[in-house]
């Protein structure tokens, strides 16, 4: 991400340091991930001290300190989709993408992640894609879903 991007966010929130959070989260959304040059140009206009900066951005789970797939899938495996088969899911996908839970891909095509709950429950097992839920997932289903992600 270029430093006159990076700017335009920063002055989007008049360079203030009780923004940082979300100067980050919009630099993560952006670019998937927050490179240790950004953190340090986001530093550097905010004037908060860097050590803060990757203190807050190693904290919160929102946030990636190494790059991520242009396309990010998160696979429930609370109760209520466990039950279901997510772990089944969970093979199916990481065969599809040779990744495992934590991993990107090496065409940075894909990262995955499992999480506890994605908040809808009833549609379980499910399965997310840059922020789409495909409820009522079936191992046999994911390989058309991850299709449509190129």
């Amino acid at each position: 991400m270029d430093k006159e991007r990076i700017d335009r966010i920063i002055d989007k929130h008049q360079s203030e340091a009780s923004s940082l959070i979300q100067v980050l989260l919009e630099i993560q959304s952006e670019n998937h991930w927050l490179p240790k040059e950004t953190l340090e140009r986001v530093s550097e206009k905010l004037q908060v001290p860097f050590t803060r900066i990757q203190h807050i951005a190693s904290f919160y789970k929102a946030f990636s300190l190494v790059p991520k797939g242009r396309h990010e899938i998160h696979l429930c495996m609370g109760t209520a989709c466990h039950v279901r088969g997510a772990p089944r899911l969970l093979d199916m996908v990481q065969d599809l993408t040779g990744i495992k839970p934590g991993e990107t891909d090496l065409d940075m095509k894909f990262s995955l992640e499992t999480v506890n709950c994605l908040g809808c429950c009833a549609l379980g097992p499910v399965m997310e894609v840059n922020g789409k839920t495909h409820g009522k997932m079936l191992p046999s289903k994911t390989a058309d879903v991850l299709k449509n992600y190129e």
